[in-house]
């Protein structure tokens, strides 16, 4: 008895499966894999963490040759351009193998806001995208630092209120992107209580630091509940979860200093290269593991964190 039931357990469960993949069938399924995503364009929206300028500076650290002191735009790569390449695309920006026809949309600005890349977004709806255009959003950096500024003025609950508004601003401006059927790889912003200056403005008062990781985390996760969470239009990079990550084990991501910024003050981004950096960034070439360039900006490093998490974030997201 107990075998004939057994059997007709398996009976079940396989009509059951051939009742299942019939059904797929039926509704334009089947086993072959689903197409990889292939980007036709790339644009890049945000603030300078995501610029290139016409002359192929990067607000980082740049690189020149030794030797001629030229500038090689495509050493010590930002996130975008991380992004970019592993789907074989270049900015005209920085296109020294002289690609005929880059594919490449160089739209951040220095200094931009979220309301500036409202202004962003605007134009480029104005000109229209696609599903094949591939759009990387990053910015809310120069916002959080605008509202820090305002503190003691200004109470902490006002600004973090105001973190939160700006955050969801944010997110429906990405959702405009993802209504006009874009593709949109998206990062939270780094922690920036780690960031240089919160590490020389905590040393004045050891509440610092943690009231500007309080504003960059209001602001990610208010960006995140108002962004359209149904995983196929929004690929979401977790810059700022990174960012902590690295500063609790900084050897495991090849990271020798997170606290300090490797470029001198002068000359101001985007100038600063591998001849203009600190004594100490400067020995044994240790600038090479540092997270930050300036006291507020990635160095190379930071940037292929944030670029390797975006291009697998882009490959992996059902696009």
């Amino acid at each position: 008895m107990k075998s004939i039931q057994r059997s007709a357990g398996r009976y079940g469960r396989a009509l059951l499966s051939m009742a299942a993949l019939a059904m797929l069938a039926a509704c334009g399924g089947g086993t072959e894999q689903i197409e990889p995503f292939a980007p036709t364009r790339i644009i890049a929206l945000g603030d300078e963490s995501s610029l290139i300028t016409p002359e192929g500076k990067k607000y980082t650290i740049n690189a020149v040759n030794a030797t001629t002191g030229a500038l090689e735009c495509n050493s010590n790569p930002i996130w975008v351009q991380t992004l970019a390449s592993s789907f074989s695309m270049v900015f005209p920006e920085c296109n020294p193998d002289k690609v005929a026809a880059p594919q490449g949309l160089m739209r951040a600005q220095a200094g931009a806001k979220v309301a500036g890349v409202k202004s962003q977004i605007d134009t480029l709806l104005v000109a229209g995208i696609g599903p094949k255009d591939l759009i990387s959003v990053l910015v809310g950096a120069n916002d959080v630092l605008e509202l820090y500024a305002k503190y003691p003025a200004q109470s902490k609950e006002a600004l973090l209120a105001e973190a939160r508004a700006r955050g969801k601003a944010l997110g429906g401006q990405v959702n405009r992107l993802a209504n006009a059927n874009g593709r949109i790889i998206l990062s939270t912003l780094p922690d920036m209580g780690f960031s240089p200056l919160a590490v020389i403005d905590g040393k004045r008062d050891a509440t610092l630091p943690k009231f500007m990781s309080d504003l960059t985390r209001e602001f990610n996760l208010e960006m995140r509940v108002e962004i359209i969470n149904d995983g196929r239009l929004i690929g979401l990079v977790l810059t700022d979860e990174n960012t902590q990550v690295i500063a609790k084990y900084p050897s495991s991501f090849g990271i020798s200093n997170f606290t300090d910024a490797a470029c001198l003050a002068t000359p101001a981004m985007p100038a600063c290269t591998n001849a203009t950096l600190t004594p100490e960034a400067t020995k044994d070439n240790s600038w090479n593991s540092y997270l930050w360039a300036s006291d507020r900006l990635y160095a190379p490093a930071g940037h292929v964190q944030v670029g390797r998490m975006a291009a697998t974030r882009a490959r992996n997201n059902p696009f």
